[in-house]
C-alpha cells in the first residue's frame, strides 16, 4: 500500500500534487488524516495547521486503541472491524477510526463497559437499540466531545452483543466471530456491504483489502468462514471491486474458493417465504440519565400499558420506538415518565 495507490483511489492525476490529492481526501470523510499520515511518511512538508491536525488523529487512535485494550482486561469485551484492521496498515500510515465497535460476550459484560466509559470519559449521549424480540441483543452507542470538538469528530464508541448484526430478513444476527483475525477483518468488511445499496465500494474498503493481502490465508477454509456466516455474495463482490485497483495475492485464491458457495446462498436468501417479517429493531428514545445502577447486570424492560415499552439501564431510561429519529406522542411520553415514577416509588 502506498501514496500512488491513493492517487489512484481518489482519481486525481499524481502530477496535480500532494494538495490535490488531499483536497480530493477531504471529500470523504475517512480519508484525510490516512493522506496527511501518507504525505508525511514520503516527507512532503506541511505547515503547522496540517501537523496539528495529524498528530490529534493519532491521539485519538492512540486513545481507542488504550480504551479497547483497557475494556478488554476489565469486561471481556473486544474490538472488531475498524481498530483491528488499522493494525494490518503500514507502520506509520493511518487508518481511520471515526467509530470503536466493539462486541461484548454478554450483556452484563456490555454494560460494565458501559458504566466505566460513562465513569471515565465526559460522555453527552447515549444511544440504546435492541435487535430483534426474543432473546434479543443490545447495541449501545456511546458520544463525548473530541480534544479540539469544532473541527474533529467526537469520540464514538459502539458497544453489542451482536458481532454481526445481519439484515433483519435473509440474514440474521451473529452474536460471535471465531476465526483468525484477519479472516474476522475480511468478514466485518463483508458484513459492511450486507444490505446497502449495491454501490461500488469506497476507498477506505478497498484499502482495507489492500491492507489484508499480505495475511497468510487459508483458501479453502476463509471461504467456508465466510459461506458460515451468510457472507459469500458480500465478499466476493468486494474482493470482484478490488481487483480491478489492487494485487489480491492470496485474496485471488479465496475469491475463487468462494463460487461455489455463492448459489446456494442466493437460493437460501431467496427461499424466504413471501412478505417474511423483517426482524425488528427498537430504538431509545431518551427519558432520563440516571445516577449509574453499579448493582444491574442488565437492562429492565418495561410494559407499563400496551403499545408502550420502557428499557431502563444502568445509566438511562428511554421510551422504545420502531424508529432512531421517532418522536413520541406527548401523551406517550407523560404516561412514560409517569410509569418511571411510579416504579422509582416501588423500588
Amino acid at each position: 500500500m502506498n501514496t500512488p495507490l491513493l492517487y489512484r483511489l481518489l482519481d486525481t492525476d499524481p502530477d496535480a500534487g500532494p494538495a490535490e490529492l488531499l483536497h480530493r481526501a477531504r471529500a470523504d470523510r475517512h480519508l484525510p488524516h490516512l493522506v496527511l499520515s501518507a504525505l508525511e511518511r514520503d516527507g512532503v512538508r506541511m505547515g503547522g495547521p496540517a501537523r496539528d491536525e495529524l498528530g490529534r488523529a493519532r491521539d485519538r487512535a492512540d486513545r481507542y486503541a488504550s480504551l479497547a485494550a483497557d475494556l478488554a482486561c476489565s469486561t471481556g469485551v473486544r474490538a472488531v472491524g475498524g481498530l483491528p484492521l488499522a493494525g494490518y496498515y503500514p507502520a506509520g500510515l493511518l487508518r481511520p477510526l471515526e467509530t470503536l465497535d466493539l462486541v461484548a460476550p454478554d450483556e452484563a459484560a456490555l454494560w460494565q463497559a458501559v458504566i466505566r466509559l460513562v465513569t471515565d470519559h465526559p460522555v453527552e449521549h447515549i444511544e440504546v437499540s435492541l435487535l430483534g424480540e426474543r432473546p434479543h441483543h443490545t447495541a449501545v452507542t456511546l458520544h463525548w466531545p473530541a480534544q479540539d470538538p469544532l473541527v474533529d469528530p467526537w469520540y464514538r464508541v459502539h458497544l453489542s452483543t451482536a458481532a454481526l448484526p445481519g439484515d433483519g430478513r435473509g440474514v440474521p444476527v451473529r452474536p460471535y466471530l471465531v476465526a483468525d483475525d484477519h479472516v474476522e477483518c475480511l468478514i466485518t468488511l463483508a458484513e459492511a456491504r450486507l444490505g446497502g445499496p449495491a454501490l461500488p465500494p469506497g476507498p477506505l474498503a478497498l484499502l482495507d483489502v489492500a491492507a489484508l493481502t499480505g495475511r497468510p490465508f487459508e483458501a479453502a477454509e476463509a471461504a467456508a468462514v465466510l459461506a458460515a456466516y451468510r457472507l459469500a455474495p458480500e465478499a466476493a463482490g468486494l474482493l470482484d471491486h478490488a481487483a480491478a485497483h489492487v494485487p489480491l495475492g492470496p485474496l485471488a485464491a479465496v475469491r475463487a474458493a468462494l463460487a461455489p458457495h455463492l448459489a446456494a446462498e442466493h437460493r437460501r436468501r431467496g427461499g424466504a417465504p413471501p412478505g417474511a417479517r423483517r426482524a425488528g429493531v427498537r430504538h431509545g428514545a431518551l427519558l432520563r440519565r440516571t445516577v449509574i445502577r453499579h448493582t444491574w447486570g442488565e437492562a429492565r424492560l418495561l410494559t407499563p400499558s400496551p403499545g408502550t415499552c420502557l428499557l431502563l439501564t444502568p445509566v438511562a431510561d428511554y421510551l422504545l420506538t420502531p424508529a432512531r429519529e421517532a418522536v413520541a406522542e406527548p401523551a406517550t411520553r407523560t404516561a412514560a415518565l409517569d410509569a418511571l415514577h411510579s416504579w422509582d416509588t416501588l423500588c
